[in-house]
């Protein structure tokens, strides 16, 4: 009973902060783009969900996932385990306790790749926008103080 009041009053702590941090408070020199960042948010949630889903589809016909055992048993055929998974995989966490067999390793590298690129992207997207709203970076204003010979 104490443990599951601990776990609501953390989760209520964490997305208490989650909602302070998207309230469209303005900070000064702040890069933050909300729409940018929902739209690359809900991307990776369904990619992930989608690799999911396909990780499940190729289990059907054999084996795409073993424990990291010395026996190396083969995962559950639960889609569960095929988020965990795919999410492990998307956020390059990789803990280890499950190891793609077969194709699951190709689509698994696959999933890496856009989860270290798509990121990747949003923030490019973001710096790039910056300059082209007018605002330049310190080092840029300096430059242009200084006399041309």
């Amino acid at each position: 009973m104490f443990g599951t009041i601990l776990i609501g009053l953390t989760i209520l702590f964490m997305a208490a902060n989650l909602w302070f941090f998207f309230t469209g408070r303005k900070f000064h020199k702040s890069n933050f783009h909300p729409p940018l960042f929902q739209k690359l948010f809900y991307s990776l949630i369904g990619i992930t969900i989608g690799f999911a889903v396909l990780y499940y589809l190729l289990g059907m016909q054999s084996v795409v996932i073993r424990l990291s055992t010395p026996e190396g048993k083969a995962g559950a055929h639960d889609f569960w385990d095929y988020l965990y998974f795919s999410g492990t995989t998307m956020m390059s966490v990789g803990y280890g306790d499950l190891v793609p067999v077969g194709s699951a390793r190709f689509f698994s590298l696959v999933q890496a790749a856009i989860g270290l690129l798509l990121p990747t992207a949003y923030f490019a997207k973001i710096m790039t926008s910056d300059k082209e709203h007018g605002h330049v970076e310190q080092e840029e204003a300096y430059e242009s103080d200084e006399p041309k010979n």
